[in-house]
């Protein structure tokens, strides 16, 4: 029995790492084609660059909130949760930054076509 327990701890921790590993590897990738797509745009003076850019971003690290979650499977010491938790928190609070930048630029957005279709 104490080695169906071993086994399974063992499938648990490799499944959880190669999932941490993935999510990871997603929120890398989209936080680099946003940055490169975010280049693009700026090289062509597109007024919504920076709105396109967060949104990006805070996908990206959303994923990689996801992936320190899941890190919380298989820690094994107070030190390492304490670690996590610290990562999680900044992590949130970068991404609650973007998301609140992207509200403004939405809000900003909008106000101009607003203007623009009533200049009066």
């Amino acid at each position: 029995m104490e080695q169906l327990q071993l086994f399974l701890a063992g499938l648990l921790d490799s499944s959880v790492g190669i999932a941490i590993h993935c999510f990871e590897l997603v929120g890398v990738v989209i936080i680099v084609a946003a940055g490169v797509k975010g280049l693009f745009n700026y090289i062509r003076k597109d007024p919504a660059v920076r709105l396109q850019l967060a949104q990006g971003m805070a996908l990206g690290l959303e994923f990689k909130l996801g992936s320190e979650i899941l890190r919380t499977v298989i820690v094994r010491e107070l030190s390492e949760v304490a670690l996590v938790a610290a990562i999680i928190a900044v992590r949130a609070a970068l991404t609650f930054l973007i998301h609140w930048e992207i509200q403004i630029e939405e809000k900003t957005k909008a106000a101009e076509e607003h203007k623009e279709k009533d200049p009066g």
